[in-house]
């Protein structure tokens, strides 16, 4: 069965400045991908930036595939198109069964707001009800291992300790939704310090193998090597290859 089917894909992003800007400015523009809507402006000069180029593949179902490429090369659009984030230019895009976008674990934290109320506030977020996040209270907990904080606001946290504490909720509540579809954009590599990132890609192992068809973004070639069935190498947002993970990763590699 095919969980995605992706056919013919463009993407572009309008990048805007004015005309006496300095050099500096305009490529700082060019990188953020800065858009703005159009305006009577007469100084203003608009340019289009092709950031998916005529991209077509097919994911079935149980399925892992990994994303590689350099810094720009359309990796995380790919992935927002999926995800029905940004709508393509052109193109098309079918997905069959339920699916979950996941981008890292640094952001949803309401700094005013307690460990606790955090919890529920993000389980709400993802779909559960306050009985559902209730069952897993103790375990997202116990996992974050911040039993002693659950009454803090989250201002008074470390980096590290909104990392775990980020990871733990999402995860926990990802196994209540059980998607059909998982899209993973560098998620495996950022939370907290060394010994929860290995609770936690094990913790990720149990997803990645459970039968979701998985699109993984990740520049640890050694995590798409190890639980990818085909990658796909992109390169100024067009397919430069598709592939058995160790040929393709080798080839990127040398060329590299």
């Amino acid at each position: 069965m095919k969980r995605i089917t992706i056919s013919h894909l463009n993407k572009k992003f309008s990048i805007s400045y004015k005309e006496n800007q300095s050099a500096l400015a305009k490529l700082i523009m060019v990188f953020s991908r800065y858009v703005k809507k159009p305006t009577e402006d007469r100084f203003k000069i608009s340019n289009k930036l092709h950031v998916i180029k005529d991209i077509s593949f097919e994911a079935e179902a149980g399925e892992n595939i990994g994303i590689i490429g350099n810094n720009g090369s359309g990796k995380s659009t790919l992935l927002r198109l999926i995800a029905e984030i940004y709508r393509p230019d052109s193109g098309e895009i079918r997905t069959e069964g339920t699916m979950v976008y996941l981008a890292g674990f640094g952001q949803g934290l309401q700094p005013l707001l307690t460990m606790r109320e955090n919890i529920y506030l993000m389980g709400a977020m993802m779909g559960l009800s306050q009985k559902e996040i209730g069952k897993r209270f103790d375990s997202i907990v116990e996992f974050a291992g911040l039993k002693d904080f659950v009454n803090t606001r989250v201002y008074q946290f470390s980096s590290g300790m909104s990392a775990r504490l980020n990871f733990s909720v999402t995860i926990f509540c990802l196994s209540q939704r059980n998607p059909d579809i998982l899209l993973l954009d560098e998620v495996l590599n950022g939370a907290g310090d060394i010994d929860f990132q290995h609770k936690a890609v094990s913790k990720m192992e149990e997803f990645i193998n459970g039968g979701s068809t998985v699109i993984l973004v990740s520049h640890d070639l050694g995590t798409i090597e190890k639980y990818c069935d085909r990658v796909i190498w992109l390169d100024h947002g067009a397919i430069v290859k598709i592939g058995k993970p160790k040929e393709i990763i080798e080839e990127y590699i040398s060329n590299n």
